[in-house]
């Protein structure tokens, strides 16, 4: 093993008898020693700073920091800095509106008059006070016994019976409403099994075993599957405009990764092994030809597509996580690149908003020749780190500026982020999955359940109506094409 070096001490009596020459090189030494380690500091108090707006950190990592200092009391003058929580001005309420329906009628009539007794039954009434409620009525778990005769033909000896009902899978201990209900509470409010058992008990005074819940997830992810295979089969035919992004997910304890491909109008998961160019080639092919809108991670670099839109709200965080690092000319390089960055997505919503592409084409010629210079001129002031980053604006400007002129695309890839969502909340309440089965399971759920939220459809009927496709009842499962505007 090998010693380690000392420090040579250095007192006044040494230093008296040195040289000028030899002083002034000690003098440099340091001086180059101080400015390395100042860097160090400075880029270790960069890293500590990082969080979801700089970095591409998730917002669920951040950690609230709270100062030792006590808040100092606002100034009159000074605007407030975050709107206050709960309804806003002109906020338009919903459930004092009313529910739209009326299920039931209780008629509140006195009896008699409580001042001298006299009978109120046939007497005019003078006034009506309406008042609704939505209550929890007391058994909304209905145990029903169905017995089904089977008779016979006292004529011809046939013997006849009824089909079992459309509500009911026969063989099965569970409703159809109340297996779909239960398929929610698992998928998209990410109950566990324990807390199902309890809610049933609780709200039904029904006691229901874990292999029951576990076979009735299981179930429901069966009967979803040809309608997941359907919009699957047709993305590979369409190759419409995709949203991609990945999240980690744990299996048995071991790092894999859940895939996101998504459309306004649909959303699709996938299990994988891993985070590379193999899963998404699974998934979409050796060649797309769609536009693909993503991140700037390396997968999706150099992966043949129609076109690509890299996510501009990922490209801001770096130049304000650049404005923070130390170095020649970050802060000046960051903020410039922040307000051209803002400036796009502020037109881009703008154009959303009304519609003008006269307005929106002039403004994005200007933009174009405002990002020529303003790259150029970076090159000249920028050092190490904001030259990376401007490289990858040269060197990719028609992926990170592709919606200048297809601004139907947008220019993020909140779509897909936002989709994860519930992937990630139910990850974190699940812990992960127990089997690659598990987790096979719950992508196919959640692409049901994104799905139907994105189309603006109700998960519970469609779990329903695909048992009831299962069972018979329906001829075919329920479609999640998506159904376009013509």
């Amino acid at each position: 093993m090998a010693k380690r070096k000392k420090s040579q001490s250095v007192d006044a009596t040494s230093l008296s008898q040195l040289s000028k020459k030899e002083l002034v090189e000690i003098l440099i030494k340091q001086q180059q020693i101080i400015e390395k380690l100042s860097q160090e500091i400075e880029s270790l108090k960069a890293r500590l700073n990082i969080n979801s707006k700089n970095s591409s950190v998730p917002p669920s990592a951040d950690l609230l920091k709270k100062s030792e200092k006590k808040p100092q009391a606002q100034q009159k003058d000074e605007p407030a800095q975050k709107r206050k929580p709960g309804g806003q001005p002109g906020h338009k309420g919903r459930t004092r509106k009313g529910f739209g329906r009326v299920d039931r009628y209780e008629t509140l009539h006195p009896k008699n008059c409580p001042v001298c007794g006299e009978t109120l039954e046939q007497t005019q009434v003078v006034k009506v006070e309406k008042h609704q409620v939505a209550q929890l009525v007391e058994r909304p778990i209905e145990i029903v016994e169905y017995q089904r005769n089977h008779c016979q033909c006292s004529q011809c000896g046939q013997t006849t019976s009824l089909p079992w009902p459309n509500s009911i899978m026969p063989g099965q201990d569970l409703g159809i409403k109340l297996q779909s209900f239960l398929g929610w509470l698992g998928s998209y409010g990410h109950l566990s099994y324990e807390k199902q058992q309890e809610m049933l008990w609780e709200v039904g005074k029904i006691s229901i075993g874990v292999g029951t819940l576990v076979q009735t997830k299981q179930r429901i992810e069966q009967v979803s599957q040809p309608s997941l295979e359907a919009l699957r089969n047709w993305v590979e035919q369409e190759q419409p405009p995709l949203h991609v992004d990945e999240t980690p997910w744990a299996v048995k304890g071991v790092k894999e990764w859940l895939w996101v491909m998504a459309h306004p109008q649909f959303c699709l998961f996938h299990g994988g092994d891993t985070r590379s160019r193999v899963e998404l080639e699974s998934q979409l092919g050796s060649h797309y030809r769609g536009v693909l809108s993503s991140d700037d991670y390396s997968v999706y670099n150099g992966y043949p597509v129609a076109a690509q839109q890299k996510c501009l709200a990922h490209l801001r965080r770096h130049f304000l996580r650049l404005i923070e690092h130390p170095g020649k000319n970050n802060r000046t390089l960051g903020e410039t690149w922040v307000a051209l960055i803002d400036e796009a997505f502020r037109h881009y919503r703008l154009w959303q908003k009304n519609g003008d592409e006269c307005e929106y084409y002039d403004w994005v010629t200007q933009f174009k020749e405002k990002l020529c210079s303003t790259l150029q001129a970076g090159f000249s002031q920028g050092g190490a780190d904001g030259g990376k980053l401007l490289r990858s604006l040269r060197d990719k400007a028609a992926q990170w500026w592709y919606f200048l002129d297809h601004p139907h695309i947008p220019p993020d890839n909140n779509l897909a982020e936002r989709a994860l969502r519930l992937a990630v909340t139910q990850r974190k309440v699940s812990g992960g999955s127990r089997s690659f089965e598990g987790f096979r399971q719950t992508a196919n759920l959640l692409s049901v359940v994104q799905t139907c939220r994105f189309q603006g459809r109700s998960v519970l009927d469609f779990f329903e109506q695909a048992l009831m496709a299962k069972s018979g009842s329906l001829p075919e499962p329920p479609s999640l094409l998506p159904v376009f505007d013509t």
